[in-house]
Protein backbone atom coordinates (compact mmCIF):
# COMPACT_ATOMS: atom_id res chain seq x y z
CA UNK A 1 0.00 0.00 0.00
CA UNK A 2 2.44 2.52 0.80
CA UNK A 3 6.66 2.53 -0.29
CA UNK A 4 7.81 3.10 3.51
CA UNK A 5 7.65 4.97 6.55
CA UNK A 6 7.54 8.53 4.78
CA UNK A 7 4.59 7.83 2.35
CA UNK A 8 2.94 6.78 4.98
CA UNK A 9 3.29 9.50 7.29
CA UNK A 10 2.94 11.30 4.24
CA UNK A 11 -1.02 9.83 3.85
CA UNK A 12 -1.64 10.39 7.19
CA UNK A 13 -1.18 14.13 7.08
CA UNK A 14 -2.98 14.73 3.92
CA UNK A 15 -5.91 12.77 5.96
CA UNK A 16 -5.64 13.60 9.35
CA UNK A 17 -8.40 15.71 10.68
CA UNK A 18 -6.73 16.67 13.84
CA UNK A 19 -3.48 16.49 15.07
CA UNK A 20 -4.41 14.96 18.24
CA UNK A 21 -6.53 11.32 17.87
CA UNK A 22 -9.01 10.81 20.02
CA UNK A 23 -8.81 7.50 22.44
CA UNK A 24 -11.38 5.64 19.98
CA UNK A 25 -8.92 6.61 16.87
CA UNK A 26 -5.22 5.80 18.82
CA UNK A 27 -6.87 1.79 18.76
CA UNK A 28 -7.61 1.95 15.11
CA UNK A 29 -4.29 2.78 14.40
CA UNK A 30 -1.68 0.37 13.40
CA UNK A 31 1.31 -0.04 16.01
CA UNK A 32 4.84 -0.02 14.27
CA UNK A 33 7.24 -2.20 15.39
CA UNK A 34 10.69 -2.57 14.15
CA UNK A 35 10.28 -4.99 11.24
CA UNK A 36 6.21 -4.83 11.24
CA UNK A 37 3.17 -3.11 11.41
CA UNK A 38 0.76 -4.88 13.35
CA UNK A 39 -3.27 -4.20 14.96
CA UNK A 40 -4.62 -7.21 17.38
CA UNK A 41 -7.77 -7.29 19.07
CA UNK A 42 -8.20 -10.42 21.22
CA UNK A 43 -12.10 -10.92 22.59
CA UNK A 44 -11.60 -12.32 26.12
CA UNK A 45 -14.40 -14.22 28.03
CA UNK A 46 -13.98 -15.72 31.71
CA UNK A 47 -16.55 -16.62 34.38
CA UNK A 48 -16.52 -16.64 38.32
CA UNK A 49 -15.60 -20.13 40.04
CA UNK A 50 -18.83 -22.28 40.00
CA UNK A 51 -20.54 -19.46 37.82
CA UNK A 52 -21.71 -17.74 41.45
CA UNK A 53 -22.75 -13.94 40.77
CA UNK A 54 -20.54 -12.35 42.63
CA UNK A 55 -20.33 -9.39 40.88
CA UNK A 56 -24.11 -8.85 41.53
CA UNK A 57 -24.02 -5.98 43.81
CA UNK A 58 -22.29 -3.06 42.32
CA UNK A 59 -19.48 -2.09 45.03
CA UNK A 60 -17.68 -5.43 44.02
CA UNK A 61 -18.53 -5.40 40.27
CA UNK A 62 -16.99 -1.90 40.22
CA UNK A 63 -14.16 -3.50 42.42
CA UNK A 64 -13.77 -6.64 40.08
CA UNK A 65 -13.24 -3.82 37.05
CA UNK A 66 -11.25 -1.79 38.98
CA UNK A 67 -9.03 -4.86 39.59
CA UNK A 68 -8.83 -6.37 36.06
CA UNK A 69 -8.05 -2.83 34.86
CA UNK A 70 -4.91 -2.07 37.10
CA UNK A 71 -3.48 -5.95 36.14
CA UNK A 72 -4.02 -4.68 32.49
CA UNK A 73 -1.53 -1.82 33.25
CA UNK A 74 0.62 -3.78 34.90
CA UNK A 75 0.96 -5.93 31.87
CA UNK A 76 0.51 -3.99 29.09
CA UNK A 77 -2.73 -4.76 28.10
CA UNK A 78 -4.96 -2.28 26.60
CA UNK A 79 -9.09 -2.57 26.84
CA UNK A 80 -11.07 -1.07 24.22
CA UNK A 81 -14.15 -3.00 26.25
CA UNK A 82 -14.67 -4.30 29.53
CA UNK A 83 -17.51 -5.21 30.75
CA UNK A 84 -18.29 -6.72 33.86
CA UNK A 85 -21.59 -9.34 34.49
CA UNK A 86 -22.68 -10.66 37.66
CA UNK A 87 -20.81 -13.80 36.65
CA UNK A 88 -18.63 -13.62 34.29
CA UNK A 89 -16.49 -10.97 31.64
CA UNK A 90 -16.26 -9.89 28.60
CA UNK A 91 -12.72 -7.74 27.15
CA UNK A 92 -11.97 -6.89 23.53
CA UNK A 93 -8.36 -5.64 24.51
CA UNK A 94 -5.05 -5.24 22.10
CA UNK A 95 -2.18 -7.75 23.54
CA UNK A 96 1.53 -6.12 23.58
CA UNK A 97 3.96 -7.51 21.18
CA UNK A 98 4.83 -11.21 22.18
CA UNK A 99 2.21 -11.60 24.66
CA UNK A 100 -0.25 -15.11 24.13
CA UNK A 101 -3.45 -15.02 25.07
CA UNK A 102 -3.36 -17.84 27.36
CA UNK A 103 -0.28 -15.62 29.12
CA UNK A 104 -3.02 -12.63 29.03
CA UNK A 105 -5.83 -14.56 30.56
CA UNK A 106 -3.51 -15.77 33.28
CA UNK A 107 -2.16 -12.43 33.91
CA UNK A 108 -5.36 -10.91 33.82
CA UNK A 109 -6.94 -13.65 36.57
CA UNK A 110 -4.09 -13.84 38.67
CA UNK A 111 -3.62 -10.45 39.60
CA UNK A 112 -7.39 -9.56 39.43
CA UNK A 113 -7.96 -12.44 41.99
CA UNK A 114 -5.23 -11.28 44.62
CA UNK A 115 -6.00 -7.41 44.23
CA UNK A 116 -10.27 -9.16 44.89
CA UNK A 117 -8.86 -11.17 47.88
CA UNK A 118 -6.78 -8.35 49.66
CA UNK A 119 -9.30 -5.21 49.30
CA UNK A 120 -12.22 -7.49 50.27
CA UNK A 121 -11.43 -10.44 52.48
CA UNK A 122 -15.08 -11.76 52.85
CA UNK A 123 -15.17 -12.88 49.30
CA UNK A 124 -12.47 -15.39 50.66
CA UNK A 125 -15.51 -16.72 52.72
CA UNK A 126 -16.91 -17.65 49.38
CA UNK A 127 -13.86 -19.13 48.38
CA UNK A 128 -11.28 -20.61 50.80
CA UNK A 129 -8.79 -22.14 48.58
CA UNK A 130 -8.52 -18.57 47.06
CA UNK A 131 -9.36 -19.46 43.27
CA UNK A 132 -12.01 -16.49 42.21
CA UNK A 133 -12.26 -17.03 38.63
CA UNK A 134 -12.67 -20.86 36.80
CA UNK A 135 -9.85 -22.25 35.26
CA UNK A 136 -11.21 -22.25 31.93
CA UNK A 137 -11.68 -19.29 29.41
CA UNK A 138 -12.52 -18.19 25.39
CA UNK A 139 -10.38 -16.08 23.46
CA UNK A 140 -10.90 -15.10 20.04
CA UNK A 141 -9.12 -12.74 17.50
CA UNK A 142 -11.24 -10.22 15.93
CA UNK A 143 -10.14 -9.05 12.45
CA UNK A 144 -10.80 -5.02 12.00
CA UNK A 145 -13.74 -5.92 9.51
CA UNK A 146 -15.37 -7.80 12.99
CA UNK A 147 -14.49 -5.25 15.11
CA UNK A 148 -17.98 -3.46 15.51
CA UNK A 149 -19.76 -6.36 15.26
CA UNK A 150 -17.94 -7.67 18.15
CA UNK A 151 -17.88 -3.83 20.15
CA UNK A 152 -22.07 -4.21 19.86
CA UNK A 153 -22.44 -7.78 21.05
CA UNK A 154 -20.25 -6.87 24.33
CA UNK A 155 -22.27 -3.69 24.90
CA UNK A 156 -25.37 -5.68 24.44
CA UNK A 157 -24.51 -8.52 27.25
CA UNK A 158 -26.33 -6.48 30.43
CA UNK A 159 -29.75 -6.35 27.81
CA UNK A 160 -29.66 -10.00 26.73
CA UNK A 161 -28.86 -11.58 30.19
CA UNK A 162 -31.36 -9.12 31.63
CA UNK A 163 -28.73 -7.73 34.52
CA UNK A 164 -29.92 -4.76 37.22
CA UNK A 165 -27.13 -4.62 39.59
CA UNK A 166 -27.83 -3.94 43.14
Amino acid sequence: MFCGRSCARIFREKNSVSSRPSEDESMNEMRRLSHKVTMNFWHFEWCTKYRYRMMQRLEIKNLVQAAIRKAASEHGIVFRILSVLPEHVHVLATLPQGMTDSRALGLLKGRSSFLIFRNREHVRLRYPKGHFWAPSSYSATVGVNDLETCEAYIKNQEAHHNVVFS
